[in-house]
């Protein structure tokens, strides 16, 4: 495969982009795949790495990596203690709310090895919503003579497995390309129109505290080639009124975030 780009690097850690259909690391959760980032980056950078938080196999964005044991420390317990600001792009179906909070539990589907749970105990999570676009698409879709969709930024504030994709199935806005929580319509009639698969989730912007210096540090991951396609296609069509909350300029959403989710 491809290089894995480097979002930023010192002595101390990576930031990396992370392609979607990658695993962080092997897990029991999907015991087939033998392919990580782990290994690829390893083999990359000449080095060990420690990845101090995990994405979902389908989602892609930034992922960081410690290069020694201390700073996987520190970092871990920035993202254990929820110092971290997370911000993903998505897009959902249906035409959201312009800004909201969802706060619903959501229950343990896993244990820490990564073994599924039934009935596991049920943890507070919260979400911030804000949308970016709505778009129409005017073609039938399912039972319905057209197609709403939205571009939105999600900011989770919690960790639970799964977040955000269980959150946005909760207030009926699934993700698309979601194959478990979505609705197999709407992926496959994207799939149709773009020509490729995916999970329409990407961890865009992460900001911390650097573990070794003790200053802020905020990363922004490359323009994703995947939205930018899909943003295309959307424009073909004519565009709902901008919601508010966001600039109005398309290009300022693949690089800025502002409104409640600036970092």
């Amino acid at each position: 495969m491809t290089e894995i780009t480097l979002c930023y690097q010192d002595e101390s850690m990576v930031v990396v982009d992370k392609p979607k259909g990658l695993l962080v690391h092997r897990t029991a959760i999907d015991s087939q795949e033998r392919r990580a980032l782990v290994q690829v980056l390893r083999d990359q950078l000449g080095q060990y790495i420690y990845p101090v938080h995990r994405l979902d196999k389908p989602t892609s964005g930034l992922v960081v990596c410690a290069l020694n044991k201390q700073v996987a420390r520190s970092l871990s317990e920035q993202f254990a203690q929820g110092n971290v600001s997370k911000v993903y792009r998505a897009i959902v179906r249906g035409h959201v709310a312009g800004i909201s909070r969802i706060e619903h539990p959501l229950r343990d589907e896993v244990d820490r090895r990564g073994n599924k749970l039934i009935n596991g105990t049920p943890r507070e999570a919260t979400t911030d919503v804000e949308v970016a676009k709505h778009w129409t698409v005017q073609l039938p879709v399912d039972r319905y003579p057209e197609g709403r969709y939205s571009s939105v930024y999600l900011r989770p504030h919690t960790g639970r497995f799964r977040q955000l994709r269980r959150h946005m199935k909760h207030c009926a806005h699934p993700i698309i390309g979601d194959v478990r929580y979505g609705k197999g319509t709407h992926n496959r009639f994207f799939e149709t129109a773009l020509g490729f698969r995916r999970l329409w989730l990407h961890a865009h912007s992460l900001e911390f505290t650097h573990p070794e210096t003790g200053l802020p540090l905020s990363v922004v991951a490359p323009t994703n080639c995947d939205f930018v396609a899909c943003e295309s296609w959307f424009a073909s069509f004519e565009m709902d009124p901008e919601p508010g909350g966001l600039a109005a300029n398309p290009d300022q959403h693949s690089t800025a975030v502002t409104g409640i989710l600036s970092p």
